[in-house]
C-alpha cells in the first residue's frame, strides 16, 4: 500500500489517538492480538448497486475518520438515475475516501483498498486501482448471470487475473444472514444490512471508533428499532470477523492529523455553503429567503436551509426556475437577503431574472452548483463550463460580479464573500460551486462569530434629492460616489416611493428612459459599478522566487493542483501557484502577474473558458489543460504537465 511506514508492531487495541476506537463486544475468547501496521494515509473505495447502500456506509466511515481527527477529503460517485439496473456498469455507486496523519487536498488518485460488492463493481474501479492493492470483495454476488452481465466470461475471483492484487474473499451476504438469524427480519430486509457488515470490517481494519455509527443508527431507525439492532449487529458481526479471520492478517492505524487549534467538524461543500447563507443573514441582519426549484447536485441546499426556520429563514420550493429566482428579487425587492440556488440549465432558465435583477440593481445571491452538460448531461457528475454563461449568459450588457470556493468547506467563506459584495453594491452575485465540491466534504474549524465579516446594511430613509423649486424627493438611482451603489429603498416606507421595472431608467429619477445618450451612460455605469467592487489581490505561492511557470486555476481545481504543485516542487521543480477566487472582477494585480512568468499554465475541467477570457483580456498565451470527463483532475496527471511545461521552456530558453 501507499505511503506507509514500515512499523508494524504488535500493539493490540490501540486506537492512536483519544476518540476511542473501542470494539464491540468479541463473540469468541481471548485470542492473539494480530499485529497493527502504521500508516500515513489511505484512500478507501466502496462500491456497490446504487441500492447497496454505498454512499451511507462512505459517509458513516467518514464520520467517524473525522471524530478521529484525522484529516480526509471525499469523492462521492453516483449514477444518474434514481434506481440504474441493478449488476450494470452504469448502475455503480461508488464513495471514495482519502485520510491521513497529515494536510491533504484531494480524495486521492487511486485507492488502496477497493471493496466491491458485486462483480459490477469490481470491473468498473480495477482500473483505478495500482498493483498490490487490496480488494475485498462479496463473493455471495460473484454468479454466473452477474458476472455475465457485466461481460465477464470467466470468474476473476478464480482465474488469476486479480493476481497483482490482494484479494480479499468474503461471502458478505452469507455472513450477514448468519449474523441476524435471530433477528426475525425477512431475508430480504436481513441482506440489507450487508454493508454495515462491511462497514464494520473496515471499521476493524482501520481502527476507526464505532460508538457514533452505532448511535446513528438507532436514531435513523429510531422508529423501526429492529431494523436498528440488526445494522448494529450486523455492524458489530463484520468488526469481529476482522478481528478473528485468517484472511485478515494485520490492521492500520493512521494516526490524527496535527491541524491548527480549533474545533473542527466534518463538511461538505453544500452543508458549508448553506451555513455561510445563514451567517451572512445574520451578519448582514437581513432575513433570509431562498426561492429554489429542485435540481441536481443543488437540492441539498433547499433541504438543510429549509430546516433553519429558528434563525429567520424561509425557503420556497418553487413550482419551476423562474418562479424560484422570481420570488428571490422579490424578496430583496422588499429588504431580504435573497438568494436562489440551482446548476447550469436552471441558470439558463433564470437569465431574464438575472438581467432584471442587475437593471434594477438589487442584491441577490445566485448560486450555480455546476454539472455536467450539455442540456441534462451528467447530472450526477461534476464540471466547471459554466463560467461563459455566468459572464455572458444573459441578453444587453449585463455584468455580473462571479465568485467561486476552491474546497468544500470554503464553500462557508464564498456565500459570505459574495453576499458583501451583493448588499454592499446592490447587485446579483453568481456563486459558482460545482459537484465535486457540494458532495466531497473535509475537515472545517469552525470559526468565531467576531472573525466573520460584518455586513450590516443601511435602507434608505428618506428624500435623497432636492428640485429646483426647494423640494424634497428619493431618487432611487442616485448613487454611492464610493461604490455607484444605488440606495436600497424598503417598500411601503413612507417618502419612498419610486418606479421599478425592466425599462431603462433614468438617471438618477428612475423614470423610465428612451434616450440613447441616457442609456449609454446608464450601461456604463453598471459596468464601472461591476469593475469598481474591491476584492483582494492575487497571491501567488512562489517559494524559490525563479519559477518561470505559473499554474492558474479556479474553483475546485484547487485540491488536485496544489497536490500537483507540492508533487513538482518535491521532486526539485520550480513552479508558481496562484488561484482566483473573484473571476470578474478580476483581481487588479491579475495582469502583472501573468507577465510576471514565461508560461501560464490553466487547467479547468471544461474547454478552456478561464484560459480564453485571459488571452482576450491581458494578451497572454495561456496555455490551457482540459478534461470534461465528469470526475475532478488527479494530481499526478497534472504534475505530469506541469513537469512538461518546466522541461519544454528549460529546452528552449536554456
Amino acid at each position: 500500500m501507499t505511503s506507509q511506514v514500515d512499523q508494524s508492531e504488535a500493539v493490540g487495541g490501540s486506537d492512536g489517538g483519544g476518540q476511542g476506537a473501542a470494539p464491540p463486544p468479541s463473540t469468541g475468547g481471548s485470542r492473539p492480538a494480530k499485529p497493527i501496521r502504521r500508516l500515513d494515509r489511505v484512500i478507501i473505495r466502496f462500491a456497490g448497486d446504487s441500492g447497496d447502500g454505498m454512499q451511507l456506509t462512505g459517509d458513516r466511515f467518514t464520520s467517524e475518520t473525522a471524530s478521529f481527527g484525522n484529516d480526509l477529503s471525499t469523492l462521492p460517485n453516483f449514477p444518474a438515475e434514481i434506481r440504474a439496473p441493478a449488476g450494470t456498469l452504469p448502475g455503480v455507486s461508488s464513495f471514495q475516501l482519502h485520510f491521513a496523519d497529515h494536510d491533504i487536498l484531494t480524495p486521492g488518485d487511486a485507492p488502496n483498498v477497493l471493496v466491491a460488492m458485486n462483480p459490477a463493481a469490481l470491473k468498473a474501479n480495477l482500473p483505478d486501482l495500482p498493483r498490490g492493492a487490496e480488494i475485498i470483495v462479496n463473493t455471495d454476488e460473484f454468479t454466473k448471470r452477474a458476472l455475465a452481465k457485466v461481460g465477464y466470461p470467466a470468474d476473476p475471483l478464480a482465474d488469476g487475473s486479480l493476481s497483482a492484487y490482494h484479494l480479499h474473499k468474503v461471502p458478505l451476504t452469507t455472513l450477514t444472514l448468519e449474523a441476524l438469524k435471530e433477528s426475525g427480519l425477512a431475508r430480504k430486509d436481513a441482506e440489507r444490512a450487508k454493508n454495515m457488515f462491511a462497514l464494520g470490517l473496515l471499521s476493524w481494519m482501520y481502527h476507526r471508533p464505532t460508538h457514533g455509527t452505532e448511535r446513528f443508527l438507532r436514531q435513523k431507525f429510531a422508529k423501526k428499532p429492529d431494523i436498528a439492532e440488526a445494522n448494529i449487529r450486523a455492524f458489530r458481526a463484520g468488526w469481529n470477523f476482522g478481528e478473528t479471520t485468517e484472511s485478515f492478517a494485520v490492521s492500520y492505524e493512521i494516526p490524527p492529523a496535527k491541524l491548527p487549534a480549533g474545533t473542527y467538524r466534518n463538511i461538505s461543500g453544500n452543508l458549508a455553503l448553506s451555513y455561510g447563507l445563514i451567517a451572512a443573514a445574520k451578519r448582514s441582519g437581513l432575513p433570509l429567503f431562498l426561492g429554489s426549484y429542485p435540481i441536481t447536485p443543488a437540492s441539498d441546499i433547499l433541504h438543510e436551509l429549509s430546516r433553519h426556520k429558528n434563525f429567520g429563514v424561509r425557503t420556497f420550493q418553487a413550482e419551476d426556475e423562474i418562479a424560484g429566482i422570481g420570488a428571490a428579487l422579490g424578496a430583496a425587492f422588499g429588504g431580504a437577503l435573497g438568494v436562489t440556488t440551482t446548476s447550469g440549465p436552471g441558470v439558463a432558465l433564470k437569465s431574464e431574472t438575472v438581467g432584471l435583477a442587475v437593471s434594477l440593481e438589487l442584491p441577490l445571491l445566485v448560486v450555480d452548483i455546476q454539472r455536467g452538460g450539455p442540456s441534462t448531461g451528467l447530472p450526477t457528475k461534476t464540471e466547471q463550463a459554466d463560467l461563459l454563461q455566468a459572464m455572458f449568459g444573459r441578453n444587453g450588457e449585463a455584468p455580473v460580479p462571479i465568485v467561486a470556493p476552491a474546497t468544500p468547506a470554503d464553500c462557508f467563506d464564498a456565500a459570505l464573500e459574495a453576499a458583501r459584495i451583493a448588499v454592499a453594491y446592490r447587485t446579483p452575485v453568481m456563486l459558482l460551486s460545482d459537484g465535486y465540491l457540494a458532495n466531497g466534504s473535509e475537515p472545517w474549524r469552525i470559526p468565531e462569530v467576531d472573525e466573520l465579516p460584518d455586513l450590516r446594511v443601511e435602507f434608505a430613509s428618506g428624500p435623497n434629492h432636492t428640485l429646483e423649486d426647494g423640494s424634497e424627493v428619493f431618487w432611487p438611482y442616485k448613487r454611492d460616489p464610493q461604490t455607484l451603489a444605488r440606495p436600497w429603498a424598503v417598500p411601503g416606507t413612507p417618502g419612498l416611493e419610486h418606479r421599478i421595472g425592466g425599462i431603462e431608467k433614468q438617471d438618477g429619477s428612475g423614470n423610465i428612459s428612451y434616450d440613447p445618450a441616457n442609456h449609454d451612460f446608464m450601461v456604463r455605469t453598471r459596468q464601472a459599478k461591476i469593475d469598481g467592487i474591491t476584492v483582494p489581490e492575487l497571491e501567488v505561492d512562489d517559494p524559490s522566487g525563479a519559477a518561470r511557470v505559473l499554474v492558474l486555476g479556479w474553483g475546485s481545481t484547487y485540491g488536485p493542483i496544489t497536490a500537483a504543485v507540492r508533487r513538482v516542487r518535491a521532486d526539485g521543480g520550480r513552479v508558481a501557484q496562484a488561484h482566483l477566487r473573484h473571476l470578474n472582477p478580476f483581481p487588479a494585480n491579475l495582469g502583472a502577474v501573468l507577465k510576471a512568468y514565461d508560461r501560464v499554465v490553466v487547467p479547468e475541467m471544461n474547454l478552456g473558458q478561464l484560459a480564453l477570457l485571459l488571452r482576450a483580456r491581458y494578451l497572454v498565451d495561456a496555455q490551457s489543460y482540459n478534461q470534461v470527463r465528469g470526475l475532478p483532475f488527479k494530481a499526478a496527471q497534472l504534475a505530469d504537465v506541469l513537469f512538461a511545461a518546466i522541461g519544454t521552456l528549460e529546452e528552449n530558453h536554456g
